[in-house]
């Protein structure tokens, strides 16, 4: 996902709370290179018009969360803040020009009828309770191979988003858990759409769903495709509120200058580690990548777990949740409202 046309990449900045300052980096030549520098707010708001000035302050009031700020120049261009906090103390992002976000496409909210999400049960490793859920599409000839020609276009993300809203939503009310959480996968393809922003926002306001309760896997090849459109995609959701998944971590790149930009929430490990659980060198990797995690602020997920056994060894090494077809293969709408309260 890429923000609207209008709205494009124009650096980055970084904000440190101890100090109070915002640092802007914004290349020479680029449409708001005269932002560039080490500002106090008070200095850097006698660029706003009157309407904008005291938003800075606010947006780094809370010092956590997602931040999203949208301001105007004296001249009469906006400009947006879009980020998130690492930490309790500094907040790093983009710095856009133009137009915020896109307007959803209607048809976005018209879910086709052959699609019939199944959603697999992601299990705590503190407690053994399921705390969340992963969406995954399936048609209704039970086949994740062959989807209608129609979802082989931007639809299915759309299509996935919405149907797993409403899932989540039917759970948490019916069950009484208002902590569960759903997993949803996009892909590089899904980053390119300009509405996807708007689409997620909408979906947590209308069904009432926290932040992160909608969490969204990407897996670090599909971003680092085009990884500054990538960076200002994921920034983007993030200030409307959506978790960020890193999926399939510890496979391909797994390039750590990546894992300090990206403002991820929580890693997945691929199922080609954990299926070698017990392996001297592939635990001590296990355990390195959980520490690392934790240190980040961020969860860990054992995925492709195939024995209950493992469970304890995957605790001892610091993962929080784990996934895989020795706790729940995945289910229809009612029959993970049954395995949730049973």
């Amino acid at each position: 996902m890429t923000l609207a046309p209008t709205t494009q990449p124009q650096g980055s900045w970084h904000w440190f709370a101890p100090t109070r300052r915002l640092v802007i980096e914004a290349g020479n030549g680029s449409a708001l290179s005269e932002l560039a520098g080490d500002w106090t707010l008070d200095a850097i708001e006698q660029m706003f018009e009157g309407l904008s000035r005291g938003r800075l302050a606010q947006a780094f009031a809370d010092n956590d969360g997602p931040v999203r700020c949208a301001l105007r120049l004296s001249r009469g261009e906006d400009i947006h803040l879009v980020g998130a906090f690492i930490g309790d103390v500094e907040a790093h992002g983009l710095l856009l020009s133009g137009s915020e976000f896109s307007d959803m496409d209607p048809s976005d909210l018209k879910p086709g009828p052959d699609l019939h999400p199944v959603f697999q049960p992601i299990v705590s490793l503190a407690n053994g309770k399921i705390a969340g859920f992963e969406a995954l599409a399936r048609w209704d000839d039970g086949d994740v191979k062959a989807p209608p020609s129609r979802y082989e276009d931007e639809a299915l993300a759309s299509n996935m988003l919405i149907r797993s809203a409403e899932t989540l939503s039917n759970l948490r009310e019916a069950s009484g858990r208002d902590d569960l959480f759903m997993h949803v996968n996009l892909t590089a393809r899904d980053l390119a759409r300009n509405a996807l922003p708007a689409l997620v926002e909408a979906l947590m306001n209308g069904y009432g769903l926290p932040e992160r309760a909608i969490r969204i896997e990407l897996t670090e090849q599909a971003a680092l495709r085009d990884e500054n459109h990538a960076l200002a995609a994921v920034m983007a959701l993030k200030a409307v509120g959506a978790g960020l998944v890193l999926d399939d971590f510890g496979t391909g790149h797994s390039s750590f200058a990546w894992l300090a930009d990206f403002p991820a929430d929580s890693l997945k490990v691929d199922h080609g580690l954990t299926r070698r659980l017990g392996q001297y060198r592939t635990d001590t990797i296990l355990g390195a990548i959980t520490l690392l995690a934790s240190r980040l602020g961020m969860t860990t997920t054992a995925e492709g777990v195939e024995n209950k056994e493992d469970a304890a060894r995957l605790r001892s090494l610091g993962f929080d949740y784990a996934q895989g077809f020795a706790f729940a293969r995945p289910m229809d709408e009612e029959a993970a409202l049954k395995f949730l309260v049973s």
